[in-house]
């Protein structure tokens, strides 16, 4: 069997000449300035909304305190906003009347949020322990 030669890339190539335009490359048709944008009003959207939906149905399921630890992490200013939108995305699934399976269908309404909440709980992983406690950066 005959080695293949490779190319190594280095940072000398020219793929790394313009590190600063990487903010023309475009997502979805829509510029990184769009998608911060869109970040931002969908963050006040959860801040408007999160709390009435936790006080409704606190008492109904036990993933309150899972709630309020990933809503602390998108209120963190050390956390980059490219991190706290796949939080505000998961947070406002929760917050939605529209959901996959309705939060007033009796036993299994809030299975859908749950299995959101955890999959963004098992992305972020250790990452979101410190957010737990209320006292966790202050």
């Amino acid at each position: 069997m005959k080695e293949k030669d490779f190319e190594i890339i280095t940072p000398d190539d020219e793929i790394f000449e313009n590190l600063g335009d990487l903010g023309a490359f475009r997502t979805g048709g829509r510029t990184e300035k769009e998608i911060e944008d869109n970040y931002k009003e969908r963050s006040n959207y959860v801040e408007e909304n999160l709390w009435s939906k936790v006080q409704r149905v606190g008492k109904k399921i036990s993933f309150a305190k899972d709630v309020i630890a990933l809503y602390n992490y998108m209120k963190d200013p050390f956390v980059s906003w490219h991190r706290k939108a796949i939080v505000v995305m998961g947070l406002v699934y929760f917050i939605s009347p529209i959901d996959t399976i309705p939060d007033i269908a009796p036993l299994v309404g809030y299975l859908d949020d749950l299995g959101v909440i955890t999959a963004l709980i098992k992305f972020l992983g250790s990452e979101l322990i410190p957010y737990y406690d209320d006292k966790y950066r202050k």
